[in-house]
């Protein structure tokens, strides 16, 4: 089996592995390029493995016209820029000794050690320059099957870095079988060595979970989290109920994945904090956990914070109330948007001045809201004067 594709064809890459190859050495591409070559996905990122030493691929780079850049020198990884293009270059590893996130490794030279060094089956799979597919340890069948499993003892692997826990539920949720369900052994490993999160820092959960909910539909792997106990150990008092309902409402409004409209569906205490999120991305949850449980209208919600945040408030409410989306939201909300309230301060004086002017103002723009805006401003200003 070959892959193939407009990265692995380009020049840019294919400078790289003949810079390697020529020198007698191997250039393998491994990992999420394989792996979405043959699924069909979009790749980002190239990643390629090697048994030439750091040290040796920043000479044969420079050797070759390109930039090297020692980002993960320490642990083999070499950026090779060719032609502007980026390619994340890593010495074959082996473990000798793990604990936790950090690890003790030494460079091999055999692909199988530095295949069993990866997490997951369908993410030890190579492939050589011309696209030919190299499998060590026999995880095709499983990516093909898209099942997602540990490679040989899952709780082995899950020790050694307690955030793939977090990841077996991530890579189901965007490369697993639906119907399939998650792996058992894996699913197993990660409920009995959930305690191990609490030894992560926030940063990483949040980097996850952020992946994690941005995935096309993340409701069976959160709710497959929430009963191996791992969704209470990261964000307590987090439920997945309305979560499998707001995707579906999300692709009848044809609303892309966004992990922070599904991050407020969960619920949760403290989650803005537990998950590091940024002072925006915390405001924005705020207001959407907030009006989701309101009754302000759609008109208004556009008028107060935009077509966006106002459908998304839309589709949380629908969620958790297990409804459809109210008829003619999107005009609302299109509407609210482009409204301009027609009076300012400066309408009202001096007839009113401080607090009072700021309570005035706010009294006449709900009035002019609640007629969906229609009132003009001689028809605010003269029920004003006939209050003051």
């Amino acid at each position: 089996m070959r892959i193939s594709g407009d990265w692995i064809a380009a020049e840019e890459t294919q400078a790289v592995c003949r810079a390697l190859t020529d020198a007698g050495f191997q250039a393998l591409f491994v990992g999420g390029c394989v792996r979405n070559a043959l699924l069909d996905v979009r790749v980002d990122d190239i990643d390629i493995a090697t048994d030439a030493h750091p040290e040796t691929v920043m000479d044969l780079a420079r050797a070759a016209g390109m930039k090297p850049v020692p980002t993960g020198i320490d642990h083999g990884t070499v950026t090779v820029v060719s032609q502007h293009v980026p390619h994340e270059v890593t010495t074959f590893r082996e473990d000798v000794e793990t604990f936790g996130r950090h690890a003790v490794v030494a460079y091999a030279t055999d692909v199988r050690e530095d295949a069993r060094r990866r997490d997951f089956t369908m993410n030890a799979l190579y492939a050589r320059p011309d696209g030919e597919i190299v499998d060590p340890l026999g995880g095709l069948p499983d990516l093909l099957a898209r099942r997602v499993r540990f490679i040989e003892d899952p709780y082995q692997r899950i020790r050694e870095d307690y955030l793939r826990i977090l990841r077996f539920f991530r890579f189901h949720a965007r490369y697993g079988d639906p119907a399939g369900g998650l792996d058992p052994e894996g699913l197993a490993a990660a409920a009995d060595l959930a305690d191990g999160l609490s030894a992560l820092s926030r940063e990483r959960i949040g980097h996850e979970m952020r992946k994690l909910l941005a995935a096309p539909d993340p409701a069976p792997s959160v709710a497959a989290m929430r009963q191996a106990g791992v969704l209470a150990r990261i964000l307590p008092g987090a439920h997945d109920r309305a979560l499998g309902p707001l995707v579906h409402l999300e692709r009848q409004w044809s609303a892309d994945p966004e992990c922070i409209r599904r991050l407020a569906a969960l619920g949760g205490d403290e989650t803005a904090d537990l998950l590091r999120l940024s002072k925006a991305e915390a405001r924005r949850l705020d207001i959407l956990r907030t009006q989701a449980t309101a009754s302000t209208p759609p008109h208004e919600l556009g008028y107060r914070f935009g077509v966006e945040a106002g459908r998304d408030i839309l589709l949380l409410r629908a969620a958790f109330l297990e409804q459809a989306l109210p008829e003619g939201a999107q005009s609302a909300l299109e509407k609210g948007a482009t409204a301009v309230f027609p009076l300012e301060a400066r309408d009202l004086m001096p007839d009113y001045q401080g607090p009072s002017l700021g309570a005035r103002l706010q009294e006449l723009e709900q009035r002019w809201i609640e007629s969906r805006f229609s009132l003009g401003r001689e028809v605010l200003l003269a029920s004003d004067d006939g209050q003051s």
